[in-house]
């Protein structure tokens, strides 16, 4: 369903992107942020899951700049590769403008949500924050989300946590919720990643219920 593009950000620098197109004219657009591991197959499944709803879909390549086209699965040393790539290696800052980028491309389809996972929901926290043109972000899981949540963010925001996950324990969660009143935030009897069908944490009816209240969210804010 979807294809492999280019995005030109800001410097001039150009990052590989995976998208896919609705079969009717699209509802909006969806900038879909990657987990530590990538732009892989979950992540393009994804994107062809928003094209599948009725929207422009796309997922930047936000490791580009350390190396093209990363994909790695959920192993140990993958996950161990992941980690030292987004917060080792990243410049969160080219990051940022990377992303607004993505949004930017995305615009041309009609308002842009944003929808991130593990590391991209973090991301996701700080489009929604810090980058113009989102109008409403949901955010899955996003690892030291808790560290900003004295940010304000600009668009209607959705968050989706794990009561299970031992990367964002409860007390994050509660800290979130008591810094940010306006944000909606779902707790769901699953793991860390419950929403990937590739990893043992995967959990399909939390991966539903979460997706079920990000389209609704979206058909909202992005009519």
């Amino acid at each position: 369903m979807g294809e492999a593009v280019q995005i030109r950000s800001a410097d001039g620098f150009t990052l590989g992107a995976y998208q896919a197109m609705p079969s009717g004219t699209p509802k909006g657009a969806v900038v879909v942020i990657q987990e530590i591991f990538g732009v892989n197959r979950h992540i393009r499944e994804v994107v062809d899951g928003y094209a599948a709803d009725g929207y422009f879909a796309i997922a930047p390549q936000i490791f580009d700049r350390i190396e093209r086209i990363i994909e790695l699965g959920y192993d140990e040393a993958d996950m161990g590769k992941g980690i030292e790539l987004a917060f080792q290696k990243l410049d969160h800052g080219l990051t940022a403008q990377d992303l607004q980028a993505a949004v930017e491309a995305a615009s041309v389809h009609g308002k842009v949500g944003v929808v991130g996972y593990c590391f991209g929901g973090l991301l996701t926290w700080r489009c929604a924050c810090d980058l113009e043109g989102v109008s409403a972000a949901s955010a899955y899981y996003g690892g030291g989300l808790a560290n900003e949540a004295d940010k304000a963010p600009r668009c209607p925001v959705m968050m989706h946590f794990g009561d299970k996950d031992a990367h964002i324990p409860m007390s994050d969660v509660e800290k979130v919720r008591a810094a940010q009143p306006d944000v909606e935030v779902y707790v769901y009897d699953a793991d860390h990643g419950f929403n990937c069908d590739h990893r043992a944490s995967y959990d399909a009816a939390s991966a539903s219920l979460a997706k079920e209240r990000t389209l609704a969210f979206f058909a909202r804010h992005l009519a």
